[in-house]
């Protein structure tokens, strides 16, 4: 059986990352609602070029999949400019599905019954415990989830609130440390930064960030030379000084 204390920063990353999904994955059917527009533009997101080109492309993919379950109107090739949306539902639907039944014939478990996603994320996080003993389930349940949850989020067009925090990064040395209030975590955002860690996700994955959950902010400030006062205003208060 594998350590715990090997998987404990894996075990939070999936624990963040299923609570952003949880809060988001519902605004998706909101987007859908006739008379939506569509999201904002992020200030903070792709340039306008890039961000339409993802769209065409996910209309693309979608339109292929509307065609394959035959469900697009013939002759009809331009895509609803809602399929993205609903192309996003689906593919989370079924990453979900997918993710906890393949996880119970792991454990070997009775396949789960029925449910809606956000009843099958709360289940996969009460197995938490149990498919801790699988370091390679783990990493596969954490990889799964982040990309189901950049999917909403990017679907969405949200932009994440980011606060600068002073200090360097103990990893990189850069003054690359941002507080994210709603994951309750500081993450360096300097690319090329890589920690020592083996099991954290900036190891093998160029869109991961190292992660600072709240019970390490005080080694983390002693590291950076920051404070763990400056840390927690960031996330109480982020109008105030966010960057």
């Amino acid at each position: 059986m594998a350590d715990r204390t090997d998987t404990e920063p894996v075990l939070r990353d999936i624990t963040l990352w299923t609570a952003s999904l949880v809060r988001q994955f519902p605004e998706l059917a909101e987007e859908l609602a006739p008379g939506r527009r569509g999201p904002a533009p992020s200030p903070t997101g792709p340039s306008p070029a890039g961000r339409d080109e993802l769209i065409r492309e996910e209309r693309r993919e979608a339109l292929l999949l509307e065609q394959r379950h035959g469900l697009a109107v013939p002759g009809h090739g331009a895509a609803p400019i809602r399929l993205h949306v609903s192309d996003a539902i689906r593919d989370i639907t079924d990453g979900v599905v997918e993710l906890e039944e393949a996880v119970c014939a792991r454990l070997a478990l009775p396949r789960p019954p029925r449910a809606g996603v956000i009843d099958r994320l709360r289940r996969l996080v009460a197995l938490l415990d149990r498919i801790a003993a699988h370091p390679d389930l783990v990493r596969h349940v954490r990889d799964e989830i982040r990309r189901m949850a950049r999917r909403c989020a990017r679907t969405l067009g949200d932009a994440e609130t980011i606060v600068r925090v002073s200090g360097r990064c103990p990893w990189c040395d850069s003054v690359s440390l941002r507080a994210f209030p709603d994951r309750r975590a500081v993450l360096c955002v300097n690319p090329a930064c890589v920690c020592t860690d083996e099991v954290c996700g900036c190891q093998d994955d160029p869109a991961y960030r190292h992660l600072w959950p709240e019970d390490r902010w005080e080694e983390l400030s002693e590291a950076a030379g920051t404070r763990t006062e400056e840390i927690e205003t960031a996330m109480d208060d982020p109008k105030e000084t966010s960057c």
